[in-house]
């Protein structure tokens, strides 16, 4: 009797489920292979175990040109269903582009570093060598222009700032001297004050006319006797001298 159909479902069995992997993986292999052979195709076969283990299979020996291919071929067909994505078309071109172009970069800038140069050759190292002095060469003439320019501005500031020095000593100057002549101003002032004349005090006249009016009393001694001041003598001290020639007259 021949085998009859296999039912398609998972097995269950951990043991008869990689014995079978194991077969029918390498079946897939050999049937890619006869194929690619066969019929001369290209053939790309790519398969992941449970485990995450990668097998595959490339025809020519090349499963990045296989790839790049189907990339190619889908975005085309996709292009004429969807002219909306005929920009996309060049994408996988354009990322293995720039993907090369920063690996480059990248290799040039470890070289730079003196990393990975086990692969160069005498004349990359000479213009490596070159390529280093030149940028060592600008590196100084930037740093040396720098520092010109600081020193510079560094002295634009310190004639800026002795300028303002001398503009203020300037001032304190004329201050000073206004100050001095305020004070001698002021000195004059109080010298001609005090060496001034104080003005002459009121003279009274040695002369003054008195009058003997009155019979005379003897003192107490018994001497002659002196006669009595008068009314108008008395006052007389206190009257203006026409009065007392008035008086005296009478």
């Amino acid at each position: 009797m021949g085998r009859g159909p296999v039912q398609l479902r998972r097995i269950e069995n951990k043991i008869n489920r990689q014995v079978t992997f194991s077969k029918r993986r390498n079946g897939l292999l050999k049937k890619a292979h006869e194929i690619s052979v066969l019929c001369d195709a290209e053939v790309a076969l790519i398969v992941f175990s449970t485990k995450g283990k990668l097998y595959e299979f490339a025809s020519h020996g090349s499963m990045e040109g296989i790839l790049e291919r189907y990339q190619r071929y889908s975005f085309e067909e996709r292009a004429v269903l969807d002219p909306s994505i005929e920009d996309q078309a060049n994408w996988g071109e354009e990322y293995m582009r720039l993907k090369s172009k920063l690996d480059a970069l990248q290799k040039s800038q470890r070289q730079l570093l003196g990393e990975q140069l086990d692969s160069l050759t005498t004349k990359e190292l000479q213009q490596l060598e070159q390529q280093l002095d030149s940028s060592l060469k600008h590196i100084r003439s930037r740093k040396n222009q720098l520092m010109f320019d600081s020193i510079s501005e560094l002295q634009k500031k310190e004639k800026l700032l002795t300028d303002q020095n001398g503009a203020l000593q300037k001032l304190m100057e004329a201050e000073k001297e206004k100050n001095n002549a305020l004070l001698n101003i002021q000195e004059q002032q109080n010298g001609a004050s005090t060496s001034s004349p104080s003005p002459p005090p009121a003279t009274v006249p040695d002369s003054m006319p008195t009058l003997n009016i009155g019979p005379c009393q003897p003192n107490g001694t018994g001497g002659e006797s002196e006669p009595e001041p008068s009314p108008a003598q008395t006052n007389s001290g206190k009257l203006p001298p026409w009065m007392l020639r008035t008086v005296s007259n009478r």
